[in-house]
């Protein structure tokens, strides 16, 4: 798994650790308020005006009704294809140039970036038009270089390890601002070529699944990403894995599962109380048959609670069933 999703994590977890001996976490601690999973836990903003990579190739061409359509695809594949800035377009008129700029604004400021000591890794903490906030990680390895992109401003899953989780929910992102954070990405990893994109930062794909997907089409379409080299991670939205089990891209599924019995899933993911270890196993079986491809489990260890034999035994008997990967995170 990506570190990108875990690096607030690792910060909260001091709250959540336990004594030594402990095997569960206090309820009291770690249950958050009665909600809704999947529902914002405070006010949604407003989704502000459009953005550089909102409309889709047709809405741009209704936007700039009466330019020939060579000069649509022009436009288009240059900021797709290319990640061209449009000042970059020289095969554009400057006045066209102008236009665009002034009635599609990029969506993304940035207000910090850190590297790592290696350079292998890059941050971004972006501010959006309503200032929100939001991050994406830049990694390279030897044979690979991915994006780990976030998809809400925010998240509602609640998770009781997880910073972003305890700090609530803002609004979904659009599909300009998640294709957004991949094209700025692109830019800085050249002439390193971005081979994968996972959607593991802020947020819960599965919540956003609408504008998430038509990012995923953007990215295999324009960008030239492949099917196989886009993961969608999820706490375990049943529906959500039902819904992708049926789309035609085989992209890869990533389950943030963290616990492999209801009672401690319950306290760490709070949306298993809706879609429990059942559901989810079976919505899990229903996409390996449609689409053949691994699954992953995501585990944070966290000391005294999910790292000891019992849990380790639990884990191994739904991966067997599963054909299941395990990626583990340390997180104390």
């Amino acid at each position: 798994m990506a570190r990108c999703a875990w690096t607030a994590a690792r910060d909260a977890v001091r709250g959540v650790r336990q004594r030594p001996g402990q095997r569960h976490l206090r309820r009291a601690r770690l249950r958050p308020p009665p909600h809704r999973p999947g529902l914002p836990a405070r006010t949604v903003t407003t989704v502000p005006a459009p953005t550089r990579y909102d409309p889709t190739r047709e809405e741009l061409a209704t936007r700039l009704e009466g330019e020939p359509r060579f000069r649509i695809d022009q436009v288009w594949d240059g900021i797709h294809a290319r990640g061209a800035d449009l000042d970059q377009l020289s095969n554009v008129p400057k006045a066209l140039r102008a236009r665009l700029a002034e009635e599609l604004p990029l969506a993304l400021t940035p207000e910090a970036e850190s590297v790592s000591d290696r350079g292998d890794t890059v941050k971004w903490l972006w501010r959006l038009r309503d200032g929100h906030h939001i991050e994406t990680v830049l990694m390279h390895y030897r044979d690979r270089t991915t994006v780990c992109v976030s998809s809400q401003a925010g998240c509602a899953m609640r998770c009781g390890f997880c910073a972003t989780g305890q700090s609530g929910f803002d609004r979904h992102l659009s599909t300009g601002e998640i294709v957004e954070q991949v094209i700025h990405a692109r830019r800085t990893s050249a002439p390193r070529r971005v081979s994968n994109i996972v959607f593991m930062g802020m947020g819960e794909p599965f919540a956003n699944y609408d504008n998430t997907w038509a990012a995923v089409e953007r990215f295999h379409g324009d960008l030239g990403i492949g099917a196989r080299h886009l993961t969608l991670s999820t706490v375990g939205i049943v529906p959500g894995i039902e819904r992708l089990a049926r789309e035609d891209l085989p992209v890869n599924l990533a389950v943030s599962l963290h616990a492999a019995n209801d009672d401690l899933r319950d306290e760490l993911v709070p949306v298993n109380r809706t879609y429990p270890l059942s559901a989810l196993r079976d919505a899990c079986a229903a996409y390996l048959r449609a689409k053949n491809r691994r699954l992953s489990f995501e585990w944070a260890l966290i000391d005294g609670v999910n790292d000891h034999p019992g849990a380790a035994a639990e884990l191994a008997e739904l991966c067997r069933s599963l054909r299941a990967h395990v990626n583990l995170i340390p997180l104390n």
